[in-house]
């Protein structure tokens, strides 16, 4: 017996009509066939919904429905079996990336295609080609690498994921270097920079650290004591204690969302118009100094003096470091 298909009245051919032209225009040429059963529609209804395309569109300006402002169909491949729209109003006029802003999501999406958890996805791919078919000028090559090895993020990965320890040698914010031997609970990242939240034995206390500063990771064959169930962990990767720096810092009103990790507490107007003011906690000047870096350009550091001068001596001092190299190549 012949399989019955779906049969559609009033708003649902309509919808159904919405629904197949940019289902036709990512495949190009389709069997009627293979639409049909797409939709749980029958191959009839494929057809007269195809065969009316041509009489759809939208006006011109001109106000009136010209030849140039509707649909077309191939319509001796549409007799064989086939769809094939040669011409998309609605579509092909509608807004598109530039070279430059697809090649951006496009970054952005290879980065996200190089975790080990997003190897095999093919969501990403389809993506990746239908930006490059879809901007209005074909974007640069981009290629995007990762600062942490992808067998460092997956090992943690496994070890959260088993409920097993890791141990590392950890090098501090200040250059302290020690051997860690942490409960893994999750891996975050903020921009190109991925960290591991864990339970730290040695201090008994829930610690955040950063995966460039790992070395020599491995997991240990004991389980872990603390599962990612014995916490409640906040979405911010930062958290305040009572013995934070405050540090007021001036930075552009729209480069203020850039530091929501950092959690920034109120603000309020600038040195000068666009400028705006608040106030971050951090537990050192060493995290001060690094949060500058990032954001060269960006952030400037108002108060207290101490935070002031620390920065100040610290720029100075990498400004020094770039003068003599300079001047020994040149030598």
């Amino acid at each position: 017996m012949a399989e019955r298909r779906r049969t559609l009245l009033g708003a649902d051919r309509t919808l159904f009509m919405l629904s197949v032209v940019p289902y036709l225009l990512d495949r190009g040429a389709v069997a009627v066939d293979e639409v049909a059963e797409h939709f749980d529609v029958t191959p009839e209804l494929v057809r007269r919904t195809i065969a009316l395309l041509p009489m759809t569109g939208i006006p011109g300006e001109s106000k009136a429905y010209l030849d140039n402002d509707l649909f077309e169909i191939d319509y001796d491949a549409l007799e064989e079996g086939t769809v094939i729209l040669t011409r998309n109003i609605v579509i092909d006029e509608a807004p598109r990336f530039s070279a430059r802003e697809a090649a951006a999501l496009i970054a952005g999406l290879k980065y996200l295609s190089a975790l080990p958890e997003n190897a095999d996805s093919d969501a990403i791919s389809v993506l990746l080609a239908k930006l490059a078919r879809g901007s209005s000028a074909t974007p640069a090559e981009v290629g995007v690498e990762s600062g942490v090895p992808d067998a460092t993020r997956a090992l943690l990965r496994s070890a959260a994921s088993a409920g097993t320890r890791v141990a590392f040698d950890y090098r501090t914010s200040r250059g302290d270097a020690e051997r860690r031997i942490v409960d893994p609970l999750r891996l975050e990242s903020i921009d190109r920079d991925w960290y591991l939240r864990g339970w730290d034995h040695a201090r008994e206390a829930l610690r955040t650290f950063r995966l460039d500063r790992m070395d020599a990771v491995e997991v240990l064959p004991e389980p872990a004591t603390r599962t990612i169930d014995d916490f409640s962990l906040s979405d911010e990767l930062f958290q305040g204690s009572p013995d934070d720096l405050e540090v007021v810092i001036e930075v552009p009103v729209d480069g203020l969302p850039l530091l929501a990790d950092y959690r920034p507490e109120g603000s309020e107007p600038g040195s000068r118009p666009g400028l705006v003011r608040t106030t971050l906690r951090v537990a050192h000047h060493h995290g001060l100094k690094r949060i500058v870096a990032g954001y060269a350009g960006i952030v400037t550091v108002v108060s207290p003096p101490e935070a002031r001068r620390v920065v100040a001596e610290w720029a100075e001092a990498g400004a020094e470091q770039y003068a003599a190299d300079a001047e020994s190549h040149a030598g």
